[in-house]
């Protein structure tokens, strides 16, 4: 399960061209529904991290982070998939 913060993350993956729009489009059932195998940008799969586009570059030219993606020449994307699987092995239970 993830934390809501990822949650709510997921379902912004486009960029609106206004901030209303952007609100509105929060709770858009076309932006939750994703298929495993669906490839994403840097740009959505930065937001969906919760980082920016230059910290997945620098991770995958250092490979600081086990986190696939597909290249293809320049072309850079990353699994829908995988992205889960990267949050889901970096998200922490604290123990008391």
């Amino acid at each position: 399960m993830l934390p809501e913060a990822f949650s709510s993350s997921i379902s912004t993956l486009t960029k609106p061209s206004t901030q209303e729009e952007s609100m509105a489009d929060m709770d858009s059932p076309s932006n939750r529904s994703h298929h495993l195998d669906d490839l994403l940008t840097p740009e959505q799969a930065s937001k969906m991290l919760m980082v920016t586009e230059g910290t997945l570059a620098v991770w995958r030219s250092t490979g600081r982070y086990e986190l696939k993606y597909v290249k293809v020449g320049r072309w850079v994307r990353y699994r829908y998939g995988d992205l889960l699987d990267f949050l889901n092995r970096r998200t922490l239970t604290q123990v008391s």
